[in-house]
C-alpha cells in the first residue's frame, strides 16, 4: 500500500545560493541573498541578464563552505545566511519591478540582515541602495564596474543600466563625496562619462590608475578612504576581463583576472559592509557557466566581508 505521507528526506526544496536554507523571513539572519531577475530590455544586443540569478545558484554548487587558506569555518552557518528567493517581478516593466526590489529587499534590511542582491542587469543596484539607504545612515558605495553608471538621465527614459548611480546621488541615498567607482575602462557609447560622474560628485578610479598605482596602494587608498562608513558594494561582473567572465552584458578587454578580482574583494576586510550586489551575469552569453561560477565565488568572499564585519575580532 502506497504511504499517505513524503518523507522530508525524500523531498527537494528550491534551488538555493550553496544550499541556504530557504526563507522569507530575515529574522535572525547575517545575511540574506535576494535574487532580482530583471533587466531593462533597452540593451541593443544582449539581453539575458534576468536569468543571472538561477545561473549563479546553479553554478553555486561548485563552491565549498570551508576556505582552508582563509576563514576556515563555516561563515554561512554561523551567520545564519539565507536564501529568500527571487522578487517577483516582470523584466521590461522598470518602474514597477524598482518598486518590489525595494519593498523585498527593505524587509530583509528591516531584519537585520546584509542583502546581497543578484542581478539582473545593474540598474538593480538603484532599488537595493533605496531599500538600504534608511537603515544605513551616510550610507557609500563601492562600485567595482568597468562602467561608471553615472551617466546623464535622460527626461524621457530616466532608468536604465547606466544612469542608477546618478540616481542614486541626486535621490541622497549615498553620500557620493565619500562613494567610489573602481576599475573604469573600455569603450562608450557617449563621450563625457567620467567627467560627468565626477560632476555628480564621486570619486573614480580606472583600471590603468589601479595598475599603475599598484594593488597594496591602490586598495590602501580605498580602504582608507571607506574606513568607518556602511558600505554598499556593488561589484558588476563586467569589471573582469570577458577571458573569464564572457557571459556578461558589456565586456571589455583589458579587465581583472580571476585571482586579481577575488584578492580585490578580500582586500577590503575591515570594512563594514552592509549590503552587496552581484551584477550582469548574462548566461545566454557564458560559455560553459564559467562567468556564473565565478559569480558564485564572488559572492562568497562578499559573505565573508559581511562575516567578518559582524565578528571583528
Amino acid at each position: 500500500m502506497p504511504t499517505s505521507h513524503a518523507r522530508e528526506d525524500l523531498l527537494v526544496g528550491p534551488t538555493t545560493f550553496m544550499g541556504l536554507p530557504f526563507s522569507r523571513s530575515a529574522e535572525g539572519a547575517g545575511a540574506a541573498i535576494l535574487g532580482c531577475p530583471f533587466d531593462c530590455g533597452t540593451h541593443p544586443f544582449r539581453i539575458g541578464a534576468r536569468q543571472g540569478p538561477e545561473a549563479i545558484r546553479q553554478q553555486s554548487n561548485l563552491v565549498r563552505r570551508f576556505t582552508s587558506d582563509g576563514v576556515d569555518v563555516d561563515i554561512l552557518a554561523e551567520m545564519a545566511a539565507i536564501d529568500a528567493g527571487d522578487v517577483a517581478l516582470v523584466p521590461g516593466r522598470i518602474e514597477e519591478a524598482f518598486a518590489a526590489i525595494e519593498a523585498a529587499a527593505g524587509g530583509l534590511f528591516a531584519g537585520g540582515a546584509a542583502v546581497v542582491g543578484f542581478g539582473g542587469d545593474g540598474s538593480v543596484s538603484l532599488p537595493l541602495l533605496r531599500a538600504a539607504a534608511p537603515y544605513h545612515p551616510g550610507l557609500v558605495v563601492l562600485h567595482v564596474d568597468s562602467h561608471s553608471d553615472s551617466h546623464p538621465v535622460d527626461a524621457d527614459h530616466p532608468y536604465d543600466a547606466a544612469t542608477q548611480f546618478t540616481h542614486a546621488a541626486r535621490e541622497q541615498r549615498v553620500l557620493a563625496s565619500s562613494s567610489w567607482h573602481v576599475g573604469l575602462r573600455g569603450t562608450t557609447f557617449r563621450g563625457g562619462v567620467i567627467g560627468h560622474t565626477h560632476e555628480v560628485g564621486y570619486n573614480t578610479m580606472t583600471m590603468d590608475a589601479f595598475q599603475a598605482e599598484g594593488h597594496e596602494a591602490a586598495m590602501a587608498e580605498l580602504n582608507a578612504a571607506l574606513a568607518g562608513r556602511p558600505v554598499y558594494l556593488s561589484f558588476d561582473m563586467d569589471v573582469f576581463d570577458p577571458s573569464c567572465a564572457p557571459g556578461v552584458c558589456t565586456p571589455a578587454w583589458g579587465g581583472f583576472s580571476a585571482r586579481e578580482g577575488l584578492r580585490f574583494i578580500r582586500d577590503l576586510k575591515g570594512l563594514n559592509i552592509v549590503g552587496a550586489d552581484v551584477n550582469t551575469v548574462s548566461p545566454p552569453h557564458d560559455v560553459g557557466g564559467m562567468t556564473a561560477f565565478l559569480a558564485a565565488a564572488v559572492t562568497f568572499e562578499i559573505l565573508t566581508l559581511i562575516w567578518h564585519t559582524r565578528h571583528p575580532a
